[in-house]
């Protein structure tokens, strides 16, 4: 592992709070990466952390998912095959200015005379909470203070609340509520972002204005995107509540709406302001039904109040975290930053409904709003064990990107299905075709997905329903793709495999590994659907044309599947030339010059033995049953020093498989590692967004890592290992439809079955039975090698 270690939170002015982050100073220097920490999302509607004042801002968003722009995508030498349309996420009009004056002068918090200031992110409440003493020039003193929402039960509805009260005197006050369009206006205070292939800015205007209108203090607006011809209807409603004498100024016009409240505020008597914001987007249906559509959730929002909706999301929440938590005694710190990772989670999953879940969820513009693999692999698994209802979800939002998949199968002169390394459509969206299309492997992380899916909640009928298929063309593609040798061993050449500095190869271990169990779990699933349900078996051969001998085929490409391994080295070489490349010179590497792929070329990056991210070392972890500990340790042990964790995937992939063979301090200094990979900002890019995939691997490294979680085909197992300093690690999980606490201390593991009627689990090799009722503890002896 080359990647320096975070400085620890204490460090970032977060005081210790373990259901809160909280900010006690205004730091313009850290922008933007304060704005992804204190964002505040839904999996449908995200709002950047921006101060109400609207600057300064390293980037104004409001995100919708799927919500998108398209744009020809230039080659500089055309090929055939080749990516042709860029897919973008676009902000939608900004809903969260509300601009405060006092005596015609603004609040602008840069220059303001601030005498008290906390801001909080409550993981508990699901708001954005802001708290201020500002004192002007004049000696005024205004305690200043907001709230904000994305709400969890109405996944079109965000909330604010903005309250102003003079603490000394009387004075004429303004406060002006902003809706506006700011993918088109030239943002000037906007800080310059770094050059960086990972965020693309669109040119040109983006979103057309077909209507804008304004009644009392509702405003309404709805555009259509100028390529993608997507629409969208946003709208903002108020309730002014104040005993201080007030007028109302209503403006709109095609690319911002205001509502302007002119106060003549006294001493000590509050002034509240209510605003809820409605954001509708539709691939087909026209601005006019969206106003409709907008126009009625604010009414509701209207009726139910500020306070109503504030009440479900605590609910909802509450209930999250019944399900969800992770507690740690013995390091606060830990308890802290794993929450918010948590609570991140939730945040990009929670009503992801008919759209995946962006690599940065809702919180920024990074990677620009696409889809990935790390979905499948990272996310996937804290919602099986937690929010089966949504892993079912994005299942089927992978589903119905299956006929595109067909289509560029074909494209490529393949079989069945070749599903997009990048996308938001469900067409390629990846011009870098060595590091993007060449991952194939997606293919085979789309039916782990669906196996470990169905093994962890027991739900079959997904496969009848559509998961079969799934597998019948995933499996299509790597029996069209590889060849068979002159001694019978299976091949897959000119395939890219999770590590992006070493592109193009064959024989890639985890894409062959992963390749496998594609080709044994569509034979499996299709001969229990042909034996329980011969009908519907009969009508699936039917629609994709499949008989007997073709599944036959499957079964002999996996028995054949060549996976490399070097005797003399025992390790697993990453593809069939890995081994023979020069190690990359870490030594002679400017601790400046991470991420490599920022200052070096690729051809220099991919003639080293050095990489991006775990591959063999994931491998080991989604398919650990095929491995020997002695090849996990030697594998592991070759391949740690040469990755950089320049990916925020490879450090929780890494702190797993450190924990399984026994190198606790590694396992945890990887686990810090991508634990504060955004709240330290490791990678130097917290600004463009979460990583939401590695908020997933903070729970997979707690659970399977620390936990010792293991569920090859649905078998329950433990082998814990508790970090040093840590008193107790305990979690719940989902498993076929029962709640099993999991309750860790140095020397018990204690299983309790809160939901269910029994379950059979096993502890370091030996079998427990539970039941409802009391729980079993066992006692942790020596850890077996």
């Amino acid at each position: 592992m080359r990647r320096r270690q975070p400085h620890p939170l204490s460090g970032l002015d977060y005081p210790d709070d373990p259901w809160r982050l909280v900010e006690r100073r205004f730091s313009e220097r850290y922008l933007g990466r304060t704005e992804t920490l204190f964002a505040v999302a839904n999996g449908h509607l995200g709002l950047r952390g921006n101060h109400e004042e609207g600057r300064p801002a390293y980037e104004h968003s409001t995100l919708i998912a799927g919500f998108h722009e398209t744009w020809p995508i230039s080659h500089a030498e055309e090929a055939f095959g080749l990516a042709k349309t860029g897919q973008t996420i676009v902000d939608v009009p900004d809903a969260k200015v509300i601009k405060l004056y006092v005596d015609d002068e603004p609040l602008f918090l840069p220059t303001a005379d601030i005498a008290e200031y906390e801001r909080v992110l409550d993981f508990r409440s699901g708001t954005l909470d802001r708290r201020l003493v500002w004192e002007t020039p004049s000696g005024k003193r205004i305690e200043v203070l907001s709230r904000r929402l994305a709400s969890l039960r109405h996944r079109h509805l965000a909330a604010f609340q903005f309250e102003v009260r003079m603490l000394n005197c009387d004075a004429p006050v303004v406060i002006s509520s902003q809706l506006v369009n700011r993918e088109d206006a030239a943002v000037a205070d906007e800080r310059p972002r770094q050059s960086d292939p990972r965020v693309r800015k669109l040119d040109g205007r983006v979103l057309d204005n077909i209507v804008h209108t304004a009644d009392d203090q509702r405003l309404l607006l709805g555009y259509v995107t100028r390529r993608s011809g997507m629409s969208l209807a946003c709208g903002v409603d108020h309730v002014m509540e104040t005993d201080c004498d007030h007028q109302v100024v209503t403006e709109v016009d095609e690319d911002a709406g205001k509502v302007t409240y002119i106060v003549e505020a006294t001493a000590d008597s509050p002034i509240r302001l209510t605003k809820f914001a409605c954001y509708h987007t539709s691939r087909s249906v026209p601005p006019a039904e969206l106003i409709d559509r907008a126009d009625r959730v604010l009414r509701r929002a209207m009726a139910t109040g500020f306070d109503g909706i504030a009440a479900a999301q605590r609910e909802i929440l509450d209930d999250f975290w019944r399900r969800s938590d992770v507690e740690i005694e013995g390091d606060a710190h830990v308890q802290q930053a794993v929450r918010w990772n948590l609570f991140q989670l939730f945040q990009a999953t929670a009503r992801a409904e008919g759209s995946g879940v962006p690599a940065k969820g809702l919180s920024g513009h990074g990677y620009e709003g696409h889809y990935f693999w790390d979905i499948e692999i990272f996310v996937l698994p804290f919602l099986c064990y937690t929010e089966p209802r949504i892993a079912r979800n994005l299942l089927r939002f992978r589903y119905s990107m299956l006929d595109k998949a067909r289509d560029r199968a074909a494209e490529l002169n393949e079989t069945g299905a070749l599903f997009p390394w990048r996308t938001i459509t469900g067409e390629e969206a990846s011009a870098y075709y060595q590091a993007g299309t060449a991952q194939y492997h997606l293919n085979a992380d789309i039916a782990y997905a669906l196996k470990r899916y169905v093994d962890v909640t027991g739900d079959t009928e997904v496969l009848a329903e559509f998961g079969a298929e799934l597998l019948v063309e995933t499996a299509r593609m790597w029996a069209g793709l590889g060849f068979y040798d002159d001694g019978g061993r299976f091949h897959l050449f000119t395939v890219t495999g999770p590590d992006e500095y070493t592109t193009v190869v064959n024989d890639n271990a985890f894409t062959n590994l992963m390749a496998r169990l594609n080709l044994k779990y569509a034979t499996a699933v299709l001969q229990e659907l042909r034996e329980r349900d011969p009908r519907r078996y009969r009508v699936l051969c039917s629609d994709v044309d499949l008989d007997d001998d073709e599944i036959l085929g499957w079964r002999r490409a996996a028995e054949a599947m060549h996976v490399p391994y070097d005797e003399k080295r025992g390790v697993n070489p990453q593809d069939a030339q890995f081994l023979e490349r020069e190690v990359w010179d870490f030594e002679a590497t400017p601790p400046d010059h991470y991420p490599l792929l920022l200052h070096y070329h690729p051809l220099v990056i991919y003639r080293h033995q050095v990489l991006k991210q775990a591959d063999v070392v994931l491998a080991m972890f989604l398919l650990g049953n095929e491995f020997t500990f002695g090849q996990k340790r030697s594998n592991f042990d070759y391949y740690d020093p040469l990755t950089t964790s320049d990916s925020s995937l490879s450090p929780p992939v890494h702190s797993i498989i450190a924990a399984e063979i026994g190198e606790e301090e590694g396992a945890m200094a990887h686990f810090r590692l991508a634990l504060l990979m955004d709240l330290a900002d490791v990678a130097d890019n917290a600004s463009d967004g979460v990583h939401v995939a590695s908020t997933g691997g903070i729970w997979m490294a707690l659970v399977y890592g620390f936990g010792g979680l293991r569920d090859f085909d649905g078998d329950i197992q433990f082998d814990p290992v508790l970090p040093a300093g840590w008193s107790r690690l305990r979690f719940p999980l989902a498993v076929r439809g029962q709640r099993l606490v999991v309750d860790i201390t140095s020397d018990r593991l204690t299983l309790s079955l809160e939901e269910g009627r029994g379950l059979s689990v096993s502890v370091r090799g030996q079998a427990v039975e539970l039941g409802p009722g009391a729980p079993v503890s066992v006692a942790l002896g020596e850890r077996r090698g």
